[in-house]
């Protein structure tokens, strides 16, 4: 049994590394067991090849005891570095784990007549398996679409999310909307309606709005929102006392986002104070809200919250009841920034940096945002 027992254990470590260095566990702050699956042709292909001798009852057991044990070291690091149980991801790497060794046994068994085969196969089967799980991660991570009949929500903003590819009008026509990444994102998964002014534009009946650090808005427009919220509507306020996001013209050029909050009337009028980050909190961290990783980038703290309302790390997100509605408030509008959310490759909604687009679709958008599988962040530290 001792050989068995060791075989095992090495497959199990192997993978288990594997899924770490390469899979993307340490790069995204993640403990995803699902992240193995990609990469686990190798290690049972080294098992097969172990155990080519073995009878077939031994490699069975042995092929059970490693994916038992790559099973119960991924649940202790996902319960001590999440707090998760990740019951769904430890079936998935189970019983793909289970037809990867089902192939690489037949593979190392095969007795063609050219010898050469079984090596030229699995050098097939390594990047053809890394592929397919790639493509079935992606397809279960990704969130739903919010249903066909959901009424748009209603944004309204200064940053430069539309317009972005030409300096003159006619390149811009010529290139079309070319809307950024974080717009296109969010139109994927929802309907949204980009408007310049909430005076003629006020959300429909069980609408939402999403004021992303619009610039200076009249009185009307204030009133206008605190009405609306406040009739029971639901708004999403990203609102940045510093904002960082990169200007694409000179210093001073009113076509660059606002670098304050000029959402200072409506705050107060909330009885909320919104503060700066300290000078020193330049970096990008890595926020947990609702089971969900947001990254922010000195992000601002509010400040003298009314008790209804509840505040999550450190103040810089605050969840608050007004009137029969209700205001999720972000003290960064560089949330948004594609850098900090955008997935390692495009279309691989199994690699992204963060949460943020399906936080924002699920709020924006009831049944929107949700996925069969879930990333399993390693719980963020925040002062």
């Amino acid at each position: 049994m001792r050989g068995p027992f060791l075989r095992a254990c090495s497959i199990a470590i192997l993978t288990i590394a594997l899924a770490w260095l390469a899979g993307g566990q340490a790069l995204l702050g993640r403990i995803d067991p699902a992240l193995a699956v990609p990469l686990l042709a190798p290690p049972m292909l080294l098992l097969a090849w172990w155990q080519r001798r073995d009878p077939a009852s031994a490699r069975r057991i042995t092929t059970l005891l490693a994916l038992a044990l790559i099973a119960a070291v991924q649940a202790a690091l996902a319960l001590a570095l999440a707090g998760a149980a990740a019951a769904l991801q430890l079936l998935l790497v189970a019983l793909t784990g289970g037809v990867a060794a089902l192939i690489a046994d037949a593979l190392v068994r095969w007795r063609p007549s050219v010898r050469a085969l079984p090596w030229l196969a699995a050098l097939l089967v390594v990047p053809a398996w890394f592929g397919a799980g790639h493509a079935l991660l992606a397809v279960l991570y990704r969130p739903a679409a919010a249903p066909v009949d959901t009424p748009a929500a209603t944004m309204l903003t200064g940053l430069p999310l539309r317009w972005q590819g030409g300096e003159s009008l006619t390149s811009m026509i010529a290139e079309g909307s070319n809307d950024d990444p974080a717009l296109a994102r969010l139109k994927r998964l929802g309907p949204v309606l980009l408007v310049d002014s909430l005076t003629d534009h006020v959300p429909p009946p069980g609408g939402t709005l999403l004021i992303a650090h619009p610039r200076a808005l009249a009185p009307r427009e204030l009133v206008a929102i605190d009405a609306f919220v406040r009739g029971g509507g639901r708004a999403v306020i990203l609102a940045d006392a510093l904002s960082g996001w990169p200007p694409r013209h000179p210093l001073g050029d009113p076509r660059n986002p606002p670098v304050t909050s000029l959402l200072t009337p409506l705050l107060d009028h909330w009885g909320i104070a919104l503060a700066a980050a300290p000078a020193e909190d330049e970096a990008a961290i890595a926020v947990d809200v609702g089971h969900r990783r947001l990254r922010l980038s000195s992000a601002g703290r509010f400040g003298g919250l009314p008790s209804p309302c509840r505040a999550f790390v450190d103040n810089r997100v605050a969840h608050c009841p007004i009137g029969r509605g209700e205001a999720w408030l972000v003290g960064d509008a560089d949330l948004l920034f594609a850098p900090l959310w955008r997935p390692l490759a495009p279309g691989a909604e199994h690699l992204r940096q963060a949460d943020t687009m399906e936080w924002l679709a699920a709020r924006l958008w009831p049944g929107a945002g949700q996925a069969t599988l879930r990333p399993i962040w390693i719980r963020a530290r925040v002062g």
